[in-house]
């Protein structure tokens, strides 16, 4: 487990020092406790890792996009697995009032607008393996005209006068500008693409239920990707009209409106029942008057069987081909990326640092996601034999190697390589969640 090994595949995109800085704040982050903070990590870097040291590197220009792509492609990609490109936007917490790109953004975990940064992040998720692995990681910072954008906005409880305003013209559905938001995003893909297209095909990018509209979907389809992603409740779809020409004037397009608690059996795919609560997955092409195309739709229906009480979601996708299944699963892969945000968080400092330079910032953000994808390679080697070992018990473990090491250099002489071994498989163990499979016997 050589954190400095496995930094050598970055040698050709940074500098020298900036490769040994940054194995030595991984490896520091590994063992430390408490807060990751710069204070925090000069702590437990050792020789050559002063504070000012680790000031130097969070205010170095360090091209992350591209060190996340060399590590994911030299040690965790696997070419016989498939992959979808998820993409979410993950808010932190802030005080104060000089950190770069300090504004209110919606926090889900809160369901309020709070103060803090906001970051998007894109992952690459293996179908395969059920897991994500961050790719690239860019700060939200919203433009003055965008926030006054977003504050002229008109709520949807406004009323205005029936029928069409006079002036307006039709415009075609296809001929859309993307907003700010969209913008960037389809900027940070299309790098993404441009930066992988060698080695991996994608065909599909996951966002959450937030970009479950038209814009996003022609933002898609402009980087040429299908999205999967999610429609409100009481959408309004519509079924295909496929009733007699009229005679007159265009053809009739719309039909009659989804009714989603009397939908036509025959579009029901799969039915399961656990416990009281009846699952009914259906399958349709569907029209919705704001989509240029049609959709393919998944409505998952679960009824109370006790109480008949009903609730549905509705997934859907832009690849008109895509079966039921598969559709929902790839939906259901997307949450993995909450997964690194929450590790992210809890053991790499994600809400920790303290930097408020535009520097620092991304740098921060951008280390505590390049750990997840480290701590994954760290754990892979041991996975076979202990299925169950975690990012817990990694932390143990190397913590528990440096006391060793530590207590050994006051040593007058070293110990022999078994009795060493020990020493270090019986201290590194303390800490540990799980169990470590016997190694050594002490009789």
């Amino acid at each position: 487990m050589d954190i400095v090994a496995l930094c050598q595949c970055l040698q050709p995109h940074v500098t020298a020092t900036t490769l040994r800085q940054c194995s030595r704040i991984a490896m520091a982050m590994v063992v430390m406790t408490g807060r990751v903070t710069m204070l925090g990590l000069s702590r437990w870097v050792g020789p050559g890792g002063s504070y000012r040291t680790v000031q130097r590197f969070f205010a170095t220009v360090i091209p992350w996009a591209v060190l996340f792509w060399v590590f994911f492609r030299r040690h965790v990609y696997r070419s016989e697995e498939v992959y979808l490109l998820g993409g979410d936007e993950v808010v932190v917490t802030k005080a104060g009032k000089t950190t770069h790109g300090l504004d209110r953004f919606f926090a889900s975990l809160y369901g309020k607008p709070v103060p803090g940064l906001a970051f998007f992040a894109l992952s690459l998720v293996s179908i395969q393996q059920r897991r994500s692995f961050p790719i690239r990681v860019e700060q939200v910072v919203r433009s003055d005209a965008e926030k006054a954008a977003a504050k002229k906005r008109p709520s949807s409880s406004a009323k205005r006068c029936p029928g069409r305003p006079e002036g307006s013209k039709n415009k075609a559905k296809t001929d859309t500008t993307l907003a700010p938001e969209l913008g960037r995003i389809k900027r940070m893909i299309d790098a993404l693409l441009h930066l992988i297209a060698a080695s991996i095909s994608l065909t599909y990018v996951v966002l959450d239920g937030h970009f479950g509209n038209h814009h996003a979907l022609d933002m898609a389809r402009q980087c040429h990707l299908h999205l999967i992603s999610k429609l409100r409740a009481d959408s309004a779809l519509y079924w295909p009209y496929t009733g007699p020409y009229a005679g007159r004037g265009p053809r009739r397009k719309y039909g009659r409106k989804v009714d989603y608690d009397n939908l036509p059996v025959h579009y029901l795919q799969e039915t399961t029942v656990e416990g009281h609560i009846q699952t009914c997955l259906y399958q349709a092409q569907l029209l919705h008057k704001e989509f240029a195309q049609p959709l393919n739709v998944v409505i998952i229906a679960k009824t109370n069987l006790r109480t008949q009480a009903r609730a549905h979601v509705v997934l859907f996708s832009s690849d008109l081909d895509l079966a039921y299944a598969p559709l929902v699963d790839y939906y259901s892969l997307r949450f993995q990326m909450e997964f690194n945000f929450r590790d992210a968080k809890q053991y790499w400092g994600r809400e920790d640092f303290m930097n408020v330079t535009p520097i620092g910032v991304t740098n921060a953000a951008n280390l505590s996601l390049f750990m997840v994808n480290v701590a994954y390679r760290l754990r892979a080697d041991l996975h076979p034999c202990d299925p169950n070992y975690s990012i817990l018990d990694l932390k143990a473990d190397c913590r528990g190697y440096k006391y060793v090491e530590e207590t050994l250099k006051l040593l007058p002489e070293k110990p022999e390589p078994v009795l060493f071994a020990k020493i270090l498989n019986q201290v590194a163990s303390l800490g540990r969640i799980h169990v470590a499979p016997a190694s050594f016997s002490f009789s």
